[in-house]
C-alpha cells in the first residue's frame, strides 16, 4: 500500500505533504533522506488515526493530477493490513460487536486487530476476512518496486 507525498521546496527544505491525509505534512532537512521523513511522517499520522478510533482516508491521489515532484511512500506492511481491516469492516458495514460475534471471538480482540499496538496472526487475519467475504493474498516484492 502507498500513500503520495506532494514535495515542494520550502528554501533550504522539503515540504512533503500527503493529499490524501489532511494535515499531513512535515519538512526534511537538506542532509536527510526525504523518502525516511516521509515514510515515518505518514505511519505518524495513519498511527494516530487507528488510536483514536478513526478510519483514515484510503490512498486516491492520482500522481498524473499533481503539481511538483511525487514520490510514492510505501506503508508498513503491519499498518497496511490493520488499515485494511478497518475499511474492510465498514465496508460491510459492521460493527467491532458484529464481525466479534462472527469471527467467535471478543469485540475487544477485534478492537485488538484494528490497533497499531496489538500481534496480528495470519491464521486470524484469514479468519476475520473469511467473515467479511474476503480472502487474504500476501505478495513480497523488492523494496524499490512501486505502482504503476
Amino acid at each position: 500500500m502507498y500513500y503520495l507525498a506532494q514535495l515542494s521546496s520550502e528554501g533550504k527544505f522539503t515540504l512533503i505533504e500527503f493529499p490524501d491525509a489532511p494535515g499531513a505534512a512535515v519538512y526534511a532537512e537538506p542532509d536527510e533522506d526525504v523518502i525516511e521523513v516521509a515514510r515515518e511522517a505518514i505511519d505518524a499520522w495513519l498511527i494516530a488515526r487507528l488510536q483514536h478510533g478513526d478510519a483514515p482516508a484510503r490512498p486516491a491521489a492520482d500522481a498524473r493530477t499533481m503539481a511538483g515532484d511525487v514520490l510514492s511512500v510505501r506503508i508498513e506492511a503491519q499498518l497496511a493490513v490493520r488499515l485494511q481491516l478497518r475499511w474492510a469492516r465498514q465496508d460491510a458495514g459492521v460493527s467491532q460487536s458484529q464481525l466479534a460475534q462472527m469471527v467467535g471471538v471478543s469485540r475487544q480482540q477485534i478492537s485488538l486487530l484494528e490497533s497499531p499496538d496489538a500481534n496480528l496472526t495470519l491464521r486470524t487475519l484469514e479468519r476475520v476476512a473469511s467473515a467479511l467475504g474476503l480472502a487474504v493474498e500476501i505478495s513480497l516484492v523488492p523494496p524499490q518496486q512501486v505502482p504503476a
